[in-house]
């Protein structure tokens, strides 16, 4: 062979070898620089390498991590599926994506989706596996929090027609007047609206106590003459919902015969948290009370007996709201002065949270 064609051969090796190492350069650089766990090991499931995902992921270090066994990553249950994957990797077959769980260092479970395919050497030999790790705790922890969310949805909203038969029914034997009747089902369906808002915009969480009252008012006007005091309170759902049936109707009685119809009317609503009284069902129970207060001069002609009416708003503001949240409730109309009081215990009105006894008072207005 000359001269010539030896260089060239040579020349040809190395430049075949350094094409291999920047194949084999760029490749590590793709494996290192992945978001997801890329993890390699040999027929005995001892770990071969480890990427920087892998750290991040399960908390080793590629120092901790290389020469030991995968099962230290696999809990006990599941410890069957490596000896599955090892067998299938032997025959030739790749694991599909599947989603598992793992372990990290600090002992945390977290849900993972796996792929598993065989690695050969040069002769074409299997001579272990390389396995891609995602870690899918997020869309898992999403949808748990989805099936929660229609469950709740769910139960709502069933709830919700259960409230609105009790509605019609109610309301019917109440009013003789189909005009009246339409009038008084639709403000009270829309007032349940306004409570379903609040809650859908919180994701069932609760609806804070001022939004409330404040959104059920509203459609009344007159916000200078009315004003709220007390602590910050975020309220369960079936307290926004009862409570929001109660200020409906408050607000809708007060338009048309109390301080509401009136410029000179006035309006106070204020709840506290106090020890339980003796109507208490456990010793040092705390309870939510609120008072609806409302003041104004009697209109010509008003008779004590008219004071006395009882109609459909009487039923929620004496049985339906307070038995709903496990307390009891005074309703006290004389002429120009009504006042709702409603006892609860507090586990049954608010979702407890930090910093929820914060006092505050201020007018309904901005």
């Amino acid at each position: 062979m000359a001269m010539s064609e030896v260089v060239a051969a040579v020349t040809g090796i190395m430049d075949d070898e350094r094409q291999d190492a920047t194949a084999d350069a760029r490749l590590a650089a793709i494996v290192d620089s992945s978001f997801d766990a890329i993890i390699s090991k040999d027929l005995n499931s001892i770990i071969t390498s480890w990427n920087s995902a892998a750290e991040r992921m399960f908390g080793y270090s590629a120092e901790e991590a290389v020469g030991q066994s995968i099962l230290m990553l696999i809990p006990d249950h599941l410890k069957s599926e490596e000896t599955e994957i090892i067998s299938r990797i032997r025959n030739g077959g790749q694991v599909a994506s599947y989603e598992t769980t793992r372990r990290r260092k600090d002992g945390v479970l977290i849900a993972v989706s796996l792929t598993v395919s065989p690695i050969k050497n040069a002769r074409g030999e299997i001579v272990g596996a390389s396995k891609i790790a995602r870690d899918i705790s997020a869309a898992k922890e999403s949808e748990r929090r989805i099936r929660l969310l229609m469950r709740e949805v769910n139960h709502r909203v069933k709830n919700q027609f259960a409230v609105i038969l009790s509605m019609v029914r109610e309301t019917s034997k109440r009013s003789s007047d189909p005009r009246e009747f339409e009038e008084l089902i639709r403000a009270r369906i829309m007032a349940l609206s306004r409570s379903h808002d609040l809650l859908v915009t919180s994701e069932w969480a609760g609806a804070s106590l001022f939004d409330l009252i404040q959104e059920h008012l509203k459609p009344f006007g007159r916000e200078e003459q009315i004003t709220l005091s007390g602590p910050v309170l975020t309220l369960q759902s079936n307290a926004v919902q009862n409570l929001g049936m109660a200020f409906h109707e408050l607000g809708t009685n007060s338009s048309k015969y109390g301080a509401l119809g009136t410029e000179d009317g006035r309006v106070e609503i204020t709840w506290t948290i106090g020890s339980g009284g003796q109507g208490s069902r456990a010793s040092g129970e705390r309870e939510f009370q609120l008072l609806w207060e409302e003041t104004s001069k009697p209109r010509p002609g008003t008779r004590r007996d008219e004071t006395a009416r009882k109609g459909f708003g009487t039923v929620v503001l004496q049985r339906v709201a307070p038995q709903s949240l496990g307390g009891s409730a005074i309703l006290e109309r004389l002429p120009g002065h009504l006042s709702w009081r409603l006892n609860a215990p507090l586990t049954s009105i608010i979702v407890p949270q930090v910093g929820s006894d914060n006092e505050a008072a201020v007018g309904f207005g901005p």
